[in-house]
């Protein structure tokens, strides 16, 4: 079982760069066709100041860190018994390519179901741009099967 008192950790803050290549790139990637994710002057045309993100992208970018499971090692879990069980963005401020993001996770909960047969890891990261301003909350669940 995992330990509950890890209930309330914070990890060290991770910043990361909106890159214009990586934006195209994952937009192709998900099949967004939307020109505003790949093309400069249709994003200036739909009022922002350069490629905004896709709607998934800050997953992709908070993953940008040099061991993007230190939450599995602090938990001691195998990361062969993990799933991905949800995540939830909740947008307060357009980010762009150019913007500076960083990421401030801590763990939200950690609770069982099926008798400990399934562990359940909530995590939750706030994203700040390079000027402070609080532009997205995010929620991950993470599933440990058991047994």
């Amino acid at each position: 079982m995992i330990d509950k008192k890890f209930i309330g950790h914070e990890f060290a803050p991770v910043t990361a760069e909106v890159e214009k290549g990586r934006l195209r790139f994952f937009a192709k990637a998900t099949g967004n066709n939307d020109p505003i994710y790949s093309d400069e002057e249709a994003a200036r045309k739909a009022g922002y100041p350069s490629l905004p993100i896709p709607p998934t992208f800050l997953f992709c970018l908070e993953m940008d860190r040099d061991n993007p499971f230190d939450f599995l090692d602090l938990l001691k879990v195998d990361l062969g018994k993990i799933l991905h069980g949800e995540q939830m963005f909740t947008y307060h401020a357009p980010v762009c390519a150019g913007d500076r993001i960083t990421f401030t996770s801590r763990i939200a909960d950690i609770y069982d179901k099926k008798g400990g047969a399934l562990e359940f890891i909530v995590m939750d990261t706030q994203a700040r741009n390079q000027d402070g301003v609080h532009v997205a909350d995010m929620r991950r669940s993470i599933v440990v099967r058991h047994g």
